[in-house]
C-alpha cells in the first residue's frame, strides 16, 4: 500500500468522515483485476479499439459497447414520493414481555429477542438531488426482518397526514411536485388543493410549525399515522398505532438556518447519518411504542380513529414501549441496499393484520405496485428484500428471476408435496355492514378541534408567533383568493392565528417576493 507524508495523513484525518470514504476502501483493500461481465480480463480500459489511430471505432469492441450500454442502464425511476433517501441498518431488541399478550408476533414474543431491520429515511416531495433541509414531511420505513417473514412499518415524522382518503393521494402529490408546464414549483397548485381540503389543516399546523424541518434523520421521531390490528394468541383483537421515539431527542433546525444549509450542503442530513454510524460512537437509537385501542373503545370513540388527520390522544392511550431500535451498519452501496430496499404495507407478518384504515388499505395496493414498476416483479428476491426464511410460492419467471423455486409444482393444489397452507395463519374474522358507496371517511364538521389543541396548549406564545410567519411567508407566494381562503381555514383553529398571518402578509412589499421585514437579518445578506 502507498505511504503518506505527515502533512497528507493529517489532511485525510481532518477530513469528514464520509468524504474518506474512498482512502477507506484503498486502505482495507488491495488492486484487483479488472473483468468484463462475463469475467474475462481486461487488457486496457483507456483507449478504444479502432481502425488506426485516427480511423473509426470498430463494433467488435465489446469492452467500450458494454461500457456505454451499461451506464446507459444504471439509472431506474425514482419514486413518485419519498425520492430521495438515505439508509442504515441494525437490530430491533424488544425490550418487554408484554408483547406477547397484545400480538402473536414472534418478534415481539420475547424478552431481548432480536431482530435484523433496515431503515430508509426521505422526505414525501423530495426528488433525487434535491436538499434535505426543505420543509416537508419526512418518511421513515423500517423492515423487520422476522423468522416469520419481512415485516414494513411505514412512518413519517408528524403523527398526522395531510389527507384521509386515499383518491385524493395523487392530487396531493401532483400539487407539490413541479408544474407539468413551467417545470417549476408552483405555489397557487400547492395551497390551492391544500386550502379546498380544510382536514389538511392539522398537518399544516404542525408542519409549518418548529416541527416541520428537523435536523437531520437521527433527531426526529416516526409515526405509523395509519392503524394496524394487533391479533393475540387467544385470538383476540386490538388496534394500535406505532410511535417510534428518537432516543437522541427532537431537534429542528431554524428556518434560516436551513435555508442556507440548502444552498451549502444539500445533502445535511444525508450526511450526519452517515458520519455518525461511521463513527460508531453514538449509534443512532429509536424507542418503538405503541398506543392501544380495544374493540370496544374503536366503537365508542368520539372521532374515526381511522383518520390519519386525527392523533389518538396519549392521555387516553398512553404509550406502551416495545423495544428499541439501534443502526449500526451503512450500506456497502447505496443502490444496492437503499435504492433498492422496497417497502410495502402489504408486508405484514402473523400477528399483525390491516384494519380498515383507508389509507392503508390503498397502500397496500400503491407500494406494491410502484416497486414492481421501479425494479421489476421479481424485487422481492432482490437480498435487501428478501426474507431470512425460505420463500414457497407459486410465482414464477419474469425479468431477474433469481429463485424460480427449482422443480416445485408451480400451481396449488398439488399431489406433489409442493407449497402448502396451513388454518394457523388465515386472517382474522370480522362483520362489515353498510350500503356500498362513497361515503366521507370522518365527521367532516370537526376538521379543526386537534389543530386548537395543538395550537392552544402546545405552543408557546413565541412558536405561534413563528407558525404564523412560516405560512404567511409560504401563503404570501400565492393569489389573494387562495391566500383568503387559507385564512378563514385558519380563523376556524384560532382567531389570533389567522390575525398574526395577516399581520406578516401585510408587511409584504408587492415589488419583492419576500419582504425584509419578514426576514431574518441573516436573510437579509444573502
Amino acid at each position: 500500500m502507498s505511504s503518506y507524508t505527515s502533512n497528507e495523513a493529517l489532511s485525510v484525518f481532518n477530513r469528514d468522515v464520509s468524504a474518506n470514504q474512498l482512502q477507506s476502501y484503498r486502505s482495507n483493500n488491495e488492486p484487483t483485476l479488472m473483468t468484463s461481465l462475463s469475467g474475462m480480463p481486461i487488457g486496457d480500459k483507456v483507449y478504444s479499439l479502432t481502425a488506426g489511430s485516427r480511423g473509426p471505432i470498430l463494433l467488435q469492441d465489446t469492452c467500450l459497447l458494454d461500457e456505454i450500454g451499461q451506464f446507459n442502464e444504471e439509472k431506474i425511476p425514482e419514486r413518485c414520493a419519498y425520492a430521495k433517501g438515505s439508509g442504515a441498518f441494525g437490530v430491533f431488541q424488544c425490550t418487554t414481555d408484554l408483547g406477547s399478550t397484545f400480538t402473536r408476533a414472534h418478534f415481539l414474543d420475547t424478552r431481548n429477542k432480536q431482530t435484523p431491520i433496515a431503515i430508509r429515511f426521505s422526505r414525501l416531495n423530495s426528488e433525487l438531488g434535491s436538499a434535505d433541509t426543505v420543509r416537508d414531511i419526512r418518511g421513515m420505513s423500517i423492515k423487520f426482518y422476522t423468522d416469520c417473514g419481512n415485516f414494513d412499518l411505514i412512518c413519517n415524522h408528524l403523527p398526522i397526514f395531510f389527507i384521509r382518503d386515499p383518491i385524493l393521494y395523487p392530487s396531493l402529490v401532483h400539487s407539490q411536485k413541479r408544474n407539468p408546464v413551467t417545470n417549476l414549483f408552483d405555489y397557487d397548485a400547492y395551497w390551492d388543493f391544500l386550502t379546498l381540503r380544510p382536514e389538511t389543516t392539522h398537518c399544516l399546523i404542525l408542519l409549518y410549525s418548529h416541527r416541520g424541518i428537523t435536523n437531520g434523520y437521527r433527531y426526529m421521531n416516526g409515526y405509523s399515522v395509519n392503524t394496524y390490528k394487533f391479533i393475540s394468541r387467544d385470538d383476540k383483537i386490538s388496534y394500535v398505532r406505532f410511535h417510534v421515539k428518537s432516543n437522541q431527542g427532537i431537534s429542528s433546525i431554524d428556518p434560516t438556518k436551513a435555508f442556507v444549509l440548502a444552498g451549502m450542503d444539500s445533502d445535511y442530513a444525508t450526511r450526519d447519518l452517515y458520519n455518525a454510524i461511521c463513527i460508531n460512537k453514538e449509534l443512532p437509537s429509536w424507542t418503538v411504542c405503541i398506543q392501544q385501542m380495544n374493540e370496544q373503545e374503536m366503537k365508542s370513540v368520539s372521532f374515526d380513529p381511522f383518520d390519519t388527520t386525527k392523533i389518538w390522544p396519549k392521555a387516553y392511550y398512553p404509550l406502551i414501549a416495545l423495544g428499541t431500535i439501534t443502526l449500526n451498519r451503512l450500506p456497502t452501496n447505496h443502490f444496492s441496499e437503499v435504492e433498492q430496499l422496497a417497502f410495502s404495507p402489504a408486508n405484514l407478518i402473523p400477528g399483525i393484520e390491516l384494519s380498515s384504515d383507508k389509507m392503508l388499505q390503498a397502500r397496500v395496493f400503491a407500494y406494491s405496485d410502484a416497486q414492481r414498476y421501479r425494479l421489476g416483479k421479481n424485487y422481492a428476491q432482490l437480498p435487501v428484500n428478501r426474507p431470512l426464511n425460505p420463500t414457497a410460492n407459486n410465482h414464477r419467471n419474469g425479468y431477474m428471476c433469481l429463485n424460480n423455486q427449482n422443480g416445485a409444482p408451480n400451481y396449488f393444489p398439488n399431489s406433489f408435496h409442493g407449497a402448502t397452507t396451513s388454518y394457523r395463519f388465515k386472517e382474522s374474522i370480522y362483520s362489515v355492514e353498510g350500503n356500498a358507496a362513497r361515503y366521507e371517511c370522518s365527521n367532516e364538521t370537526d376538521e379543526f378541534s386537534q389543530a386548537q389543541t395543538f395550537y392552544r396548549q402546545i405552543l408557546s406564545p413565541d412558536e405561534r408567533i413563528m407558525l404564523a410567519r412560516n405560512l404567511a411567508k409560504s401563503l404570501a407566494l400565492t393569489q389573494q383568493f387562495i391566500c383568503k381562503r387559507a385564512i378563514e381555514n385558519f380563523s376556524n383553529v384560532d382567531q389570533n392565528l389567522a390575525n398574526d398571518i395577516e399581520h406578516f402578509l401585510s408587511l409584504q412589499r408587492p415589488t419583492k417576493m419576500e419582504d425584509s421585514s419578514i426576514q431574518t437579518d441573516l436573510e437579509r445578506t444573502i
